[in-house]
């Protein structure tokens, strides 16, 4: 019996002897993988690496612009994809400025059309537009396929089932891939502002010279100011600048060319480089550019009904690569119907004038804001808020520049029953620009005036506690 016992534990502290190593084995192929481990490090100095982030999620984190003016924020990109087909919607179709009431800054911006298919090489990028059907649809995919060998991320978001005969989508993408000529210095990781365990490359006491070659000195005023130009196989350059506070990209851009030295332009021995890995996944939908109605130079009015973007960016000690979509669908609205009666309530404040026909000027005007002025025994709404001490609401910031925020109200607020846009005009020295998808507490006076977007006059404006 007592040898049976024995036998038995016997097998089984066997089994566990191989199920640990096993998980040893595991572990430590994970470990030399720089991958999470599955049971323990087993005393061995490993940091797990942070779980990447996914796409919708690495959106939330940077912001993407529309044009090279529109003003940026810290972890911001921007692609030309978008301008592409913009500049085709302007020119080709509407035959006229895109104009949106009121007429938001990126809209300007857009309009300008800085930049087109003159900064790109045609084999580059492709770009198409056409009544939406699924014609279309299969002609893009099987152009992006011939072209670039690339199948889209977005084609599959837009309705290609209800369009009309007026209607319109407009479609880009633009690839790049370029290698340096000799591959950098993996250097050691370091830090990054507040964050560590940074990959880096560039060039040390150990690159050779051929690789320091790749590196000309655009200008040098400090370490923390300067801009140096990395050379490729192709034609593509890229430019690195550090230390600029200009609040656009095209302002950066033109302070670097300004700053741009003559003479000698290489690194001299001793000079080190060192530059972060680049892996940008983003897909963005301006919501902001939707729904809003615009006319074409015949008169026909038209809306965005969906608009997006991707932008693919990797860089590494061996080169690079770029991979950006942009798609737009843009619908004719029907002007004559009508899907909700017009409602012309007077129920906030408003103005009043009287005149004789046929005069230009009127004899009595007045702007009621208190009816209580107006008419006697009103009586205040039990429970209400004074106007004068003002209310309070909750909402997410769509839109924004250093003039005015567009904002939509949270769910449930007695302002998102007025109107699900709403703008406001900030003061005249406001130096704040609010990132979309910001949450704010926004305290007003007044009423929320009728129009579309509504707007309000906001006393105060501070970020919501979450």
């Amino acid at each position: 019996m007592s040898k049976k016992i024995l036998k038995i534990g016997l097998i089984i502290g066997i089994g566990i002897i191989l199920i640990i190593g096993i998980l040893y084995a595991i572990d430590l192929g994970r470990m030399k993988n720089n991958e999470p481990v599955l049971f323990s490090t087993w005393g061995k100095n490993h940091t797990a690496p942070e779980e990447k982030t996914s796409l919708e999620d690495q959106a939330s984190e940077m912001n993407v612009v529309l044009s090279l003016e529109d003003e940026i924020s810290p972890n911001t990109a921007w692609c030309g994809t978008f301008n592409l087909i913009w500049n085709d919607l302007k020119n080709d179709l509407a035959k006229q400025p895109i104009v949106f009431t009121p007429q938001p800054n990126v809209v300007k911006n857009l309009n300008l059309g800085t930049f087109t298919t003159a900064h790109l090489a045609d084999e580059s990028y492709y770009k198409v537009y056409g009544l939406p059907t699924k014609a279309l649809k299969e002609e893009i995919e099987k152009a992006i396929k011939e072209k670039f060998n690339e199948t889209s991320d977005i084609l599959n978001s837009f309705d290609w089932n209800n369009s009309g005969p007026n209607d319109y989508f407009l479609y880009a993408m633009l690839k790049k891939q370029f290698e340096f000529p000799k591959v950098f210095t993996k250097l050691a990781k370091g830090t990054f502002g507040d964050k560590e365990n940074v990959d880096y490359f560039g060039i040390d006491a150990s690159t050779e010279d051929e690789v320091r070659n790749q590196v000309k000195v655009i200008y040098y005023d400090s370490k923390q100011d300067f801009a140096i130009e990395l050379t490729t196989k192709t034609n593509d350059q890229i430019i690195i600048s550090r230390g600029s506070n200009k609040n656009t990209f095209l302002a950066i851009y033109e302070e670097i060319e300004t700053k741009r030295q003559k003479g000698n332009k290489a690194l001299q021995e001793g000079e080190v480089v060192q530059i972060p890995n680049i892996n940008i996944d983003l897909k963005k939908e301006f919501e902001e550019l939707q729904n809003k109605p615009f006319l074409f130079s015949n008169g026909d009015e038209y809306v965005i009904e969906k608009a997006m973007q991707t932008i693919q960016f990797e860089l590494t000690e061996k080169g690079g690569k770029i991979k950006s979509e942009a798609g737009m669908m843009v619908n004719e609205t029907a002007i004559i119907q009508q899907d909700d009666p017009r409602q012309f309530i007077i129920d906030g404040e408003f103005t009043i004038f009287l005149k004789e026909k046929d005069k230009k000027l009127p004899y009595f005007a007045a702007k009621i804001n208190d009816i209580s002025k107006v008419q006697e025994n009103v009586t205040k709404i039990s429970g209400g808020t004074n106007p004068e001490e003002g209310s309070s609401f909750l909402a997410e910031v769509i839109e924004s520049d250093l003039t005015h925020i567009m904002v939509k109200p949270a769910e449930g607020t007695k302002e998102l029953q007025s109107s699900d846009k709403i703008s406001i005009q900030l003061e005249d020295n406001n130096d704040i620009v609010y990132p979309v998808g910001t949450k704010l507490n926004i305290t007003y006076s007044g009423v929320i005036r009728e129009t579309y977007p509504a707007t309000i006059d906001a006393t105060n404006i501070e970020l919501a506690v979450t």
